[in-house]
């Protein structure tokens, strides 16, 4: 009697789901503004890539249905200002969905050629204006909340007047105070600015604290405006919590999140976009088809030359590989029922087909007969029992695991 298979469902129980229905049965949409060629580009260690390499990662956010992207700095010289109109040609050329936006500071100098890129290439701009508002950094730069609120109310006007959306931007929102806050952005609204950014700048914020700031922001801000106003979470991992952060953004009501390819950034990073995907989509949250994603990260690490270490979630080299003996046997015999699906989930908690990927069966020390054999069979050698315990003993022997070249001279 042939044992029937169960249903998906039944084989993982879902601890995540446990009293968190209401955040994960969200309706709302989750969309995504990718700043890796803007604030990614402010790592210390990266390459300001090619035009050509930066639309191949532009392409590739399209691909992976990303709805913004900041072009970079147009006050940051010449330089810039080429690499922004090529991307804005491609998009305009190509017929992009998506929509491109440019970093500025609160000051009219910094937004004026985004008059001109919006005039030549006939397409909206948005002017991500961004204004330093904690008490912290009020005193080291001698401003006070009047003098914040006027340079706000003149860069802010100015945009609107010549027809450039803006989001306006608080940086070192996660220290600010909040009736300095709920003042600028409530501001900001009336005089017509369309998206406002809560900002994680120095990566000081926790969960708890991202949960509170964004209720508050939507609670004391958005639903008084009785506008529509698109709330963003944009956030740094200086304490390594930018990817929980962001979760925690999302759970509390957030419309747009940032990142980028790899978490590039100033300092140690920003939100990796890359891993934020990967956990709404495991989440149910999103959609979007992630096939691409593999390809965005290694282009993100090739073109800028930010390492991406062996140990990446779900990126790095060590991720789907397994060399474990037990670890193995169950892969194995999953794929011999012929069941990818079950193949992907025995021993991962990321499904790499989902992402472009595959599992992959090594030898090493702590390997056992079945990850020989399946390394035999999927490379065309017969797994003869002679072979398999050469093979093993010179496995065992090893400090690591073996390669595909190691093993083809001990497979002859």
């Amino acid at each position: 009697m042939t044992m029937a298979t169960p249903a998906e469902n039944e084989l993982i129980y879902d601890w995540n789901r446990v009293g968190h229905d209401h955040i994960l049965d969200r309706k709302k949409p989750i969309a995504f503004d990718d700043e890796t060629l803007r604030d990614g580009l402010q790592s210390p260690s990266a390459i300001n890539p090619t035009i050509e390499q930066k639309i191949e990662i532009l392409r590739l956010m399209e691909k992976l249905g990303i709805d913004r992207v900041d072009l970079g700095l147009p006050g940051a010289g010449p330089q810039h200002i080429d690499h922004i109109e090529a991307l804005l040609k491609t998009i305009v050329e190509e017929k992009m969905r998506i929509l491109p936006g440019c970093a500025v500071r609160t000051v009219v100098g910094d937004i004026e050629p985004l008059d001109r890129l919006q005039q030549k290439f006939g397409i909206p701009i948005q002017a991500s204006a961004f204004l330093g508002t904690s008490p912290i950094r009020q005193y080291a730069e001698g401003w006070t909340l009047a003098k914040l609120m006027e340079t706000m109310e003149t860069a802010v006007g100015w945009a609107i007047a010549h027809k450039i959306p803006v989001m306006f931007v608080t940086e070192d929102t996660t220290r600010s105070k909040p009736d300095d806050v709920k003042a600028l952005y409530s501001r900001a609204i009336e005089l017509g600015a369309y998206s406002i950014c809560i900002c994680d700048t120095c990566g000081h914020v926790t969960p708890h604290g991202v949960k509170q700031l964004v209720s508050y922001v939507i609670e004391k801000v958005v639903k008084p405006s009785g506008k529509k106003v698109w709330v963003n979470w944009h956030g740094h991992s200086d304490r390594g919590l930018g990817l929980m952060n962001a979760l925690a953004a999302v759970e509390a009501g957030a419309d747009i999140i940032h990142g980028t390819a790899l978490g590039l950034g100033e300092r140690v990073g920003n939100t990796q976009m890359d891993q934020l995907l990967v956990n709404l989509k495991l989440m149910g949250l999103i959609d979007n088809d992630l096939t691409h994603l593999a390809e965005y990260v290694r282009k993100a690490h090739e073109y800028t030359g930010v390492p991406l270490p062996q140990n990446y979630p779900v990126f790095g080299e060590d991720a789907f590989d397994t060399g474990t003996g037990v670890h193995a046997a169950a892969v194995i015999k999953a794929k011999k029922k012929g069941d990818n699906w079950l193949a992907d989930r025995v021993y991962s908690g990321v499904p790499a087909g989902e992402f472009g990927l595959e599992q992959r069966i090594r030898v090493g020390h702590m390997s056992g007969k079945s990850n020989v054999i399946s390394w035999c069979e999927s490379h065309g050698y017969e797994p003869t029992e002679e072979r398999v315990n050469k093979i093993l003993e010179a496995a065992k022997a090893s400090k690591a695991l073996l390669s595909d070249e190691e093993l083809e001279a001990l497979a002859h």
